[in-house]
């Protein structure tokens, strides 16, 4: 569980709050209200991979669409496909 400090204190005792946001995050407070969160390097390089760009599909063209629809997944997440194949084409 992520504690939750103010930034008064963490100002006061940022050595010890670096430490324990190797841990967990530490969640920082101003004026009541939750501001920042001080987490490891890591665990921020592992979440901003999770980021995603993201489309439109009526922003696609004939041929974007095609391509997706040809496309198959990497080995490994080939029950993926197979879960596409069993859905009807009224639904895709």
């Amino acid at each position: 569980m992520p504690a939750t400090v103010t930034a008064a204190e963490v100002s006061k005792n940022f050595g010890a709050y670096l430490d324990a946001a190797m841990r967990a995050p530490v969640i920082i407070t101003k004026n009541g209200r939750p501001r920042t969160v001080l987490m490891a390097y890591e665990d921020y390089v592992r979440l901003s991979k999770r980021d995603r760009r993201v489309e439109r599909t009526v922003e696609l063209g004939e041929a974007d669409i095609a391509a997706v629809e040809q496309s198959l997944m990497a080995p490994g997440f080939e029950a993926l496909n197979d879960e596409l194949e069993s859905v009807p084409v009224s639904d895709k």
